[in-house]
């Protein structure tokens, strides 16, 4: 496969993981299913990990990888493939960039999945506190009855978070991938040719 079709299928993979990574930080704002109080949101979903991280610095990368493969900057000093050579070059620093913001998200997930939401301790009270920030509850599901209400909310937030800890894994390991794709092509070209193979007859 040329070096721009297979930037392109990559792409084309990035999209759908970052709408999802997106939709995955918008239903965090809502634990367990429910609107509560801004002050009673965990903290990290207002780091913004899927929705800047995996969501809006994602987009960029994607298009310029879907945009890759109907590169026409022929002609450089006498050289058809140089322009597309260039173009595969650049392709590596929009790569890095989603590397770091897949990074950012996989991060403020992490640190989220491992402190553990925050939820009512105490009813009566109405007491909001984060329980699991010295508890093992990920291999206890008995401890989560700590959290009182909102309803389901460990689930939630470990089920979200997850997603976001996944899916930016798997676009970190994209991006990667486009760095050796990358330099690939602009070390050895695109073998789909630049001005559409035509042996530079015009």
């Amino acid at each position: 496969m040329c070096s721009g079709g297979f930037a392109k299928c990559l792409g084309i993979s990035l999209m759908p993981l970052s709408i999802i990574c997106v939709l995955c930080n918008i239903l965090l704002f809502f634990p367990g299913g429910k609107s509560v109080d801004s002050d009673h949101i965990t903290q990290q979903v207002w780091y913004f990990g899927g929705i800047l991280g995996s969501g809006v610095l994602m987009i960029f990368p994607a298009l310029v990888f879907l945009g890759l493969k109907n590169n026409d900057c022929c002609g450089c000093c006498g050289n058809e493939s140089c322009g597309r050579r260039f173009a595969m070059l650049s392709s590596i620093l929009f790569a890095a960039v989603g590397v770091v913001g897949a990074g950012y998200s996989v991060i403020v997930s992490a640190v989220a999945i491992n402190q553990g939401p925050q939820c009512v301790v105490n009813i009566t009270a109405n007491q909001w506190d984060y329980p699991f920030l010295n508890v093992d509850y990920l291999s206890n599901k008995t401890a989560w009855d700590a959290c009182k209400e909102p309803p389901n909310v460990v689930s939630w937030h470990l089920s979200l978070f997850s997603v976001l800890l996944v899916m930016g894994l798997i676009q970190m390991a994209l991006c990667a991938v486009q760095v050796v794709n990358g330099l690939l092509g602009a070390l050895c070209g695109d073998c789909c040719g630049c001005c559409g193979g035509s042996d530079g007859a015009v």
